[in-house]
């Protein structure tokens, strides 16, 4: 009985983990991670660079080989008649050798500017990833700005029924304006009208004062049952119209989601319309930075910086390529002559194939073709240079950016995380003095916009936060 209960015990407890754990891997197959592994292994542009590396590591043995050799052959329709018998062909192979290092250089060059593709492959990766991270990012703020929307509904919504309630209780007579007007009270049949002045300045006024000697006209009575109808019926259209322009609101973020959506998908190479998955709520990232250090130091790492290092490199390699190739090159090669026995000659060699040692060698005296191929390769090191130069200023101008949105939204999201608090506080309060003719519309509605505001603006702050550190780990080449 005992084993039977513990058998169950750990079945359940099995169980309760593979169920925890297929929950888990659901989470994480929509997660942000997953989606940036997908997109490394399917994006176009971070195959494009594989490929241009791949290719560039195949130039390394094209350029580091001998040239090929050279292999001629003869053949004497007659033979040529020699003193050790006839000539019938002649065979010659020849080999040339660059002067030394040109190969070497040359395999330097190639090798060098293989590192600079890799480097661009990584940059390319880093830039991927950081596009993911910012469009998930921004297709948080519209889903957080759709739902806020959604939330601005309903409570519009709880203000018209409440309007509808006061509207319909204007004409009995017991209602109150919008403005908190005193009622007014019923005129009595058998009193007699006071004196003209007196009337005209209660209906200058807006309220009527009612005694015991006096009693009000029936026109001021109806006047202010008409307004206060109006105005209820005025509330309620004003409300309408908000909706209406929030839900037109709505629908336009609707559609920038789906094109964010199609923009999100292309980097992961998938349809357009494959759905995204965004998760309701953002957690700030924490990413303590010392802006020295990161300045002076990380940003040396970006592959961008690195390419160029490389290029400068492989054009020193080409330089040096270059002025030996103004040496001469040297041919080492053999001559082989086929000779056929002659009844003419009585040569001990008569018939005796012909081997001749051959070496020959080139003369690079039009020295302006060389003199010009120095001069390019200097013009393109000092381009390098300044390139290298533009490129780090334009790091540090992204570094700076990227801090500042970063202490900006630090800052932002603290401060709109107690303004929504209050605002919150506020709203709930004027709602329920609405109810009872205690405030007016306006100042709800303004209170309404106010607390919606800081509720997105907090959410846009904390995905600015996000946004700003997948900025500075792309600039300091940090491995996600």
């Amino acid at each position: 009985m005992m084993k039977t209960s513990a058998f169950k015990k750990t079945l359940f407890l099995m169980l309760a983990l593979g169920s925890w754990y297929w929950g888990n891997c659901q989470l994480q197959a929509d997660s942000l991670y997953s989606y940036l592994e997908i997109a490394t292994k399917k994006n176009p542009t971070v195959f494009q660079r594989f490929y241009e590396y791949e290719a560039a590591l195949q130039k390394i043995p094209q350029v580091g080989s001998l040239p090929d050799p050279d292999i001629s052959l003869g053949v004497f329709l007659s033979p040529m008649e020699q003193s050790g018998g006839n000539q019938l062909a002649d065979i010659r192979l020849m080999q040339m050798f660059p002067w030394f290092g040109v190969l070497k250089s040359a395999k330097d060059e190639m090798n060098l500017m293989a590192n600079a593709k890799y480097e661009s492959l990584r940059d390319a990766k880093l830039q991927l990833t950081f596009d993911v991270q910012r469009s998930w990012y921004e297709l948080h703020k519209i889903k957080q700005n759709i739902r806020i929307s959604e939330k601005n509904i309903e409570i519009l919504q709880t203000i018209e029924r409440l309007a509808i309630v006061r509207f319909k209780a204007a004409p009995n007579g017991n209602g109150s304006s919008s403005s908190g007007r005193v009622q007014t009270p019923a005129p009595s049949q058998g009193a007699t009208s006071g004196s003209s002045g007196m009337n005209t300045m209660g209906s200058s006024s807006g309220n009527v004062i009612g005694t015991a000697n006096q009693a009000a006209s029936p026109m001021p009575a109806n006047s202010m049952v008409s307004s206060s109808a109006s105005s209820g019926l005025t509330d309620v259209y004003r409300i309408q119209i908000e909706i209406n322009e929030v839900q037109n609101s709505m629908e336009l973020l609707k559609n920038q989601f789906s094109t964010l959506s199609a923009q999100f998908n292309s980097y992961l190479d998938r349809p357009p319309d494959a759905i995204v998955t965004v998760p309701d709520t953002l957690i700030s990232d924490n990413f303590p930075l010392s802006q020295l250090a990161l300045s002076d130091s990380a940003l040396g790492k970006n592959p961008m910086l690195g390419m160029l290092q490389f290029e400068q490199q492989s054009l020193n390699a080409r330089k040096q390529m270059v002025t030996r190739m103004g040496y001469p090159m040297v041919g080492l090669g053999v001559n082989y002559s086929v000779i056929g026995k002659s009844e003419m000659s009585a040569s001990s060699m008569n018939g005796l194939d012909m081997i001749m040692p051959m070496v020959t060698a080139t003369l690079p005296i039009y020295r302006r073709k060389y003199k010009s191929m120095q001069t390019e390769a200097d013009l393109l090191k000092s381009a390098n240079e300044q390139n290298y130069k533009a490129t780090e200023n334009e790091l540090s101008t992204e570094y700076y950016q990227a801090m500042q949105l970063y202490q900006d939204a630090g800052r932002r999201t603290k401060l709109y995380r107690n303004q929504q608090l209050l605002a919150s506080k506020s709203l709930d309060i004027m709602i329920k003095s609405f109810a009872s003719s205690g405030t007016d519309l306006s100042d709800i509605l303004r209170v309404r916009q106010q607390t919606l505001d800081y509720e997105y603006k907090q959410m846009e702050a904390i995905a600015d936060t996000n946004i700003s550190i997948a900025w500075l780990k792309r600039l300091m080449a940090f491995s996600q």
